[in-house]
């Protein structure tokens, strides 16, 4: 008699292959291609005062180079966690992260601070703007950072990309939320990151500046060659994306 395979016994072999898949690419010299992702047994807990909450759960990703991503799922499924995880913003409880090829999990806070300023841009959905600098500051301050001599004049030609020549010396106390994101968005970019987290990027906005920033947004991920990977109740701004990653109570369900 032929073995009945159960829907048990299916996923099982799914997440084994998925797992081969991971060992397989993670095996070569993944350090040469710019952008890629790998996640093995991604997890997150935290104690409270009911007990251990897992916030995610057995996290087995691999995003390649320029892919876009939607991270999608209902308030508390763990997206921002996963984001941040995936950025070295926060530390998982077990599996591990590798970006490019580098481990990230492995890394002190120093380490992944020095990885993110040469890999990852960030766009926050409360803008994360510095109040007082400038918009040109704004954008100026990665690449002063990195000690790049051209920052004003990488970032003035920036600020005109997203259509904000006009309020260069404005800080961002007067500007209005569209033209904040649009600042944000120029500073996430200046630096050409091979990888750019959004969390709800349009989170803050009316229907209509938000789609000027989604159009900006891929319009620049598209110029840049960059993996792009966004967390989204937006179901438009989702179908933007080539794929599109579903958490349920930290567990991924779709992908």
């Amino acid at each position: 008699m032929n073995e009945i395979i159960t829907a048990t016994k299916i996923r099982g072999i799914m997440q084994s292959q998925s797992l081969n898949n991971i060992h397989r690419i993670s095996s070569r010299q993944t350090s040469a291609i710019p952008g890629i992702i790998l996640t093995e047994n991604l997890g997150k807990s935290v104690i409270t005062s009911d007990g251990m909450l897992h916030i995610l759960s057995s996290i087995n990703l691999i995003i390649k180079s320029g892919e876009s991503i939607a991270i999608i799922g209902e308030s508390g499924s763990g997206k921002s966690t996963l984001i941040s995880l995936l950025a070295g913003l926060d530390t998982p409880t077990m599996g591990s992260i590798r970006l490019n090829g580098k481990c990230l999990t492995s890394m002190n806070e120093d380490g992944r601070a020095g990885l993110r300023n040469e890999l990852i841009g960030f766009v926050f959905q409360s803008f994360q703007l510095l109040p007082g600098l400038t918009a040109l500051e704004n954008v100026m301050l990665p690449l002063e950072l990195r000690g790049d001599k051209h920052a004003k004049t990488l970032a003035t030609e920036l600020l005109a990309r997203v259509n904000l020549s006009h309020r260069l010396d404005h800080t961002p106390q007067k500007l209005s939320g569209g033209e904040q994101q649009r600042v944000a968005l120029a500073r996430a970019f200046v630096t050409r990151p091979a990888i750019l987290f959004a969390d709800e990027p349009t989170g803050n906005l009316d229907s209509k500046t938000g789609a000027t920033i989604i159009n900006l947004l891929f319009d620049l991920n598209l110029e840049n060659h960059t993996t792009l990977i966004l967390v989204t109740h937006d179901q438009a701004l989702a179908a933007r994306c080539q794929r599109t990653i579903k958490l349920d109570a930290g567990h991924m369900v779709t992908d």
